[in-house]
């Protein structure tokens, strides 16, 4: 990360007066409720210093974030990025031009017309999924979505079921686990090096990275690669403008991408949504009846409705590489990140009526505002927002169709901070009964 040099016109927001190492043990802990009282005490953009990210402006002011989204070359990627946890040919390593080209490579295995098998593959694993769950006993939805969202994205990226994968199957979600925590704590001394997560995380990246460059060679000498059409064989048969193909590093960090960031959030995001529709039976129930006259538009606004009253990602952020970044009234040194708190804006009541209320009908009709971000904003926005969407949309058609969605009048969950996704406290537990 460079350093900030401020500049005696610079102009930042307020900043709390606690310590460096106060900060970052708040927000470790919970970036929302940190963020939050900050937000309460100076208002929609404050200063910070923190661990991993150092010195930073956090803002939740829709114009602000809009700004900072079309800020062009003044700013990259936030400094550091996940391109450390999941490397260096990951889409979130690179920049400029290089950054350009790779989505320009990768957006179309993600879109169009290959949406229609991706949602036949997510029926098949919900209905396999859910062919062992248990009647009108409550259990964690979360870990059952994860497996499915895993699932479909190895089937996707692969094309292949069986044993052929199984070691992904196991070694994946504890990576994602470890390597979320790990994203957001700096490393530690060798002498604490047994809990570091950073330190575990590589063991297990390593094995990972093992594992795909092992299928990549496998894929590169099928005799049938030019006749597949998953992600893998995509990839490799694409080429850049210049004629150019990606390495195999460079193929190995973005499987990973996929692997990783490319079922967390979704499965984590369903749970959320089961979380939310138990204890909003108007909602459920009309859900239920679109879902059973083939609807859909309900459905979608219920999906853009958890994202914003539960999300996932609760920031999004760049790193300040000009002399000095104007935003509105603020003046912003080169080496600062700038954080887009989307927690803070999808909880704006300027941008949101009532934005403690879940409702869907907020989404009807109407384009989300530009203050809904759970996938990013700007050019760094994520590219598999589409599948992902698509993936929440027949997993919810699928099993509001197979089964009864039991209401409950328990509390609503709490957050938890996995590192960098915010999931139910208790996993987003249901209960069902079987329709058909």
């Amino acid at each position: 990360m460079s350093t900030s040099v401020l500049r005696s016109d610079a102009h930042l927001p307020p900043a709390t007066r606690l310590p460096s190492a106060v900060q970052g043990l708040a927000a470790i802990a919970s970036r929302r409720l940190f963020f939050g009282r900050l937000h309460d005490r100076h208002g929609s953009a404050f200063t910070v210093d923190l661990p991993v990210f150092g010195q930073a402006v956090v803002i939740s002011d829709a114009a602000l974030a809009r700004e900072l989204f079309t800020a062009g070359d003044k700013v990259i990627n936030v400094q550091p990025n996940l391109g450390r946890i999941l490397g260096a040919g990951s889409i979130f390593s690179l920049e400029g031009r290089e950054h350009r080209a790779r989505r320009k490579l990768l957006t179309p295995p993600l879109h169009g017309k290959r949406m229609k098998t991706y949602e036949q593959i997510v029926e098949e694993e919900v209905r396999a999924e859910a062919s062992t769950w248990p009647v009108e006993t409550e259990f964690a939805s979360m870990e059952p979505m994860m497996r499915i969202t895993l699932n479909v994205i190895l089937r996707a990226v692969f094309g292949a079921v069986g044993d052929d994968l199984e070691n992904l199957r196991r070694i994946i979600p504890p990576m994602v686990t470890v390597g979320s925590r790990a994203a957001t704590v700096p490393n530690l001394p060798r002498v604490l090096r047994a809990v570091d997560p950073n330190h575990r995380y590589e063991r297990m990246r390593a094995e990972g990275k093992a594992l795909l460059g092992d299928l990549i060679t496998r894929s590169r000498n099928d005799p049938r690669l030019e006749e597949r059409d998953d992600i893998l064989a995509l990839m490799l048969r694409s080429r850049y403008d210049d004629g150019t193909s990606m390495g195999d590093d460079e193929i190995g960090d973005e499987l990973m991408t996929m692997l990783a960031a490319g079922h967390e959030t979704t499965g984590t995001t369903l749970a959320w949504a089961f979380e939310r529709l138990r204890r909003h039976p108007e909602v459920l129930g009309r859900l239920v009846a679109e879902v059973d006259e083939g609807g859909t538009e309900y459905r979608h606004a219920t999906i853009l409705e958890t994202q914003r009253n539960r999300p996932v990602i609760d920031f999004a952020a760049r790193h300040v590489v000009a002399d000095q970044l104007e935003l509105g009234e603020w003046r912003i040194p080169r080496g600062y990140n700038v954080m887009v708190s989307i927690a803070l804006l999808h909880d704006d009541s300027h941008e949101f009526t009532d934005p403690e209320r879940f409702d869907p009908t907020r989404f009807l009709g109407a384009a989300p505002s530009p203050a809904w971000l759970p996938f990013g904003g700007g050019t760094r926005r994520c590219i598999g927002a589409a599948f992902a969407t698509m993936e929440m949309d027949v997993a919810l058609r699928t099993i509001l169709g197979d089964f009864e969605l039991l209401p409950t009048d328990a509390r609503a969950e709490r957050w938890f901070s996995r590192g960098v996704a915010y999931a139910p406290a208790r996993g987003g537990r249901i209960a069902v009964r079987r329709r058909r």
